[in-house]
């Protein structure tokens, strides 16, 4: 019953993403109005806060909302007053157009414009002649009268268009004030739905979403005015007629997604054509919106609003798509804030991190997972793009080893030891990491080698005495690749790593301990492996050598360490690291306490 239960769990879902889909197309009557009035109430509440402090939350919230209605509606009737009048002033530019028209015909006419337009209009041509000769005698037109329809309330159908868009203003009006008024009891009702038991978590959504989104529509609503004066100015000095009307359409346009500025610029570069008996002025204008946009794009947007929204690019790009043909216009112009709303509810609510990893502008996967997939695609090139950026951004560069490469060994271990991967992908894995490691050593030595000759340092050149120290793989060939690294790790200090071969059988190790004269014996097993042979090996050593110190290296990411390192301390074992770093710097501080230094070999 429950592998059923499980089985169906995908297709309900997906039952009911199109359920809501659904219910979002059909209803735009009545949600379009609420989502308007919800983004509006998360522009205004950071005004209504600022001033219900001096006049109290009534007249706080009906001072902004009087007076932002108030310079919309006096924006929108200025809009349509310099619209109605361009459209009466055009016809007085109808030389001006056909000069331009005649310019352009002029350009083509001996061209391939030229013959393809000659073409065109001979089969027009022929197409009338062979209409005239098979039309038969015309016959009577048919004249439709249009009779006069009442709509709703028995008011005339033409008064449709008036009527519902102020019906809808009001309702926007209305829905507005009274969530200014009630803000703070309809996000405790929300709270209340979704539970107390996500008290803590719908908190800090509902926290992060009002000042996300308040954030964003006020910078953009900021960046958007500063592109709109420049848009004004730009075109009252080049010339251009009603340039207040397009500095506002400019401004507005823009909230719409990377079209928004140019669609806005459509407008103007029609009227500087018709307008003007010349082309310099056409240019001008083109000129004047790029320069814009670009200013705003890579100087303003950065300065005020950097990553402000959250979303991904791409995610954005869809997002506007699917609003767009969801509800429209309104769509399209309120896709960014909605957008943002899902991810930050995404980030934070049980059940919708999908939304937040597929959209936000965050990476889609860890650096260490994102290395290991790369290596499983067998794409080892990109693998060492994701290195070498590591090594040139971090410090110390040396972290690579922790961060990428040795993650890497403990994921190909885990999914083998779970049958997700064969031996062989388990090798490549590692070979691929072998490799790997050298150039990241290469790559490190030529970084720090760059750095100290930048900061002017000179140590001279001093010998220095290393001490031989035994590195021991516990199991697999991957123990025996960390080791390596362990040893690019401490190769500029007072240690030799001289590393076992793999397979070597305990008492030939405990041999070479008493053979070589090693101090300190170093054994790298990667979890998530049993470390039953390392405690076993442990004990040999500890029974045949009482003061020889015993480093363990049980290193992996924070997800696959161990739960406890003490049955390695019980069986002997002197210290225990999780990581490169960790265990490479106890190296450095061990060796000045081992008794008879001076009489161990020098590497």
């Amino acid at each position: 019953m429950n592998d059923a239960a499980q089985s169906l769990k995908p297709l309900a879902g997906f039952a009911g993403s199109v359920l809501v889909v659904a219910v979002l197309y059909w209803a735009q009557a009545v949600l379009v109005p609420i989502a308007v009035a919800l983004l509006l109430t998360f522009l205004l509440t950071p005004l209504v806060s600022g001033l219900q402090r001096w006049v109290g939350q009534v007249a706080a919230v009906l001072s902004v909302v009087v007076c932002t209605f108030a310079v919309l509606g006096l924006i929108g009737w200025a809009f349509a007053q310099q619209l109605s009048s361009l459209t009466q002033d055009l016809p007085r530019y109808r030389y001006n157009i056909r000069q331009k028209i005649a310019d352009v015909r002029g350009y083509g006419q001996n061209g391939s414009v030229g013959r393809a337009q000659d073409t065109i209009n001979e089969i027009q041509e022929d197409m009338a002649r062979s209409d005239e000769t098979s039309r038969g005698t015309p016959g009577q037109p048919v004249v439709v009268v249009s009779e006069q329809v009442e709509g709703l309330w028995g008011l005339p159908a033409w008064m449709g268009p008036i009527v519902g868009p102020m019906a809808t203003a009001g309702f926007v009006i209305v829905l507005v004030i009274f969530m200014l008024l009630k803000r703070q009891d309809l996000r405790n009702r929300l709270i209340g739905v979704i539970g107390y038991g996500h008290l803590t978590v719908t908190t800090k959504a509902l926290d992060e979403a009002g000042s996300r989104v308040s954030r964003y529509l006020l910078m953009q609503s900021l960046l958007n005015l500063i592109f709109g004066v420049g848009v004004g100015v730009g075109l009252y000095c080049i010339g251009v007629p009603y340039a207040l009307l397009w500095a506002a359409m400019a401004a507005m346009l823009r909230f719409i997604p990377y079209i928004g500025s140019w669609v806005a610029a459509g407008a103007p570069i029609l009227v500087s054509i018709a307008v003007f008996p010349g082309w310099n002025e056409l240019f001008w204008v083109i000129g004047l919106f790029l320069v814009l946009e670009l200013f705003t794009n890579f100087v303003l947007e950065t300065v005020l609003y950097a990553d402000a929204a959250g979303v991904s690019q791409v995610a954005l790009l869809i997002a506007v798509a699917f609003w767009t043909w969801l509800w429209g216009p309104l769509g399209l112009l309120m896709a960014t804030p909605l957008t943002v709303c899902l991810v930050v509810l995404g980030k934070h609510l049980p059940g919708l991190e999908f939304i937040a990893t597929l959209m936000a502008d965050l990476p889609p996967l860890p650096p260490n997972v994102g290395y290991y997939q790369r290596l499983v695609a067998r794409d080892q090139s990109e693998a060492f793009d994701l290195i070498e950026r590591h090594i040139k951004t971090a410090q110390p560069p040396e972290s690579v080893y922790d961060a990428l490469l040795l993650p890497a060994l403990n994921f190909a271990e885990r999914d083998l030891l779970e049958g997700r991967l064969s031996v062989d992908e388990e090798a490549a894995v590692v070979a691929a990491t072998r490799e790997l490691t050298a150039d990241a050593a290469e790559l490190i030595k030529g970084v720090l080698m760059k750095r100290k000759t930048d900061a002017k340092e000179d140590k001279g050149s001093a010998t220095l005495v290393r001490v031989p120290i035994l590195g021991c793989p516990a199991n697999s060939q991957g123990d025996e690749v960390a080791l390596r690294m362990l040893g690019h790790l401490v190769e500029d200090g007072p240690v030799s790593l001289v590393i076992a071969a793999g397979g070597m059988m305990t008492s030939d190790i405990v041999a070479a301990v008493a053979q070589h004269g090693y101090r300190i014996v170093c054994i790298v097993d990667l979890p998530p492996s049993v470390p039953s042979k390392t405690r076993y090996l442990i004990k040999k050593l500890r029974s045949a050598y009482p003061d020889l110190n015993i480093v363990v290296a049980r290193l992996a990411p924070s997800t696959l360490t161990d739960d406890t390192p003490q049955p390695l301390l019980d069986a002997g074992a002197n210290y225990i690291g999780s990581t490169l770093a960790e265990t490479g710097e106890y190296l450095r501080q061990v060796l000045p306490t081992i008794p008879q230094i001076t009489s161990l070999k020098v590497a």
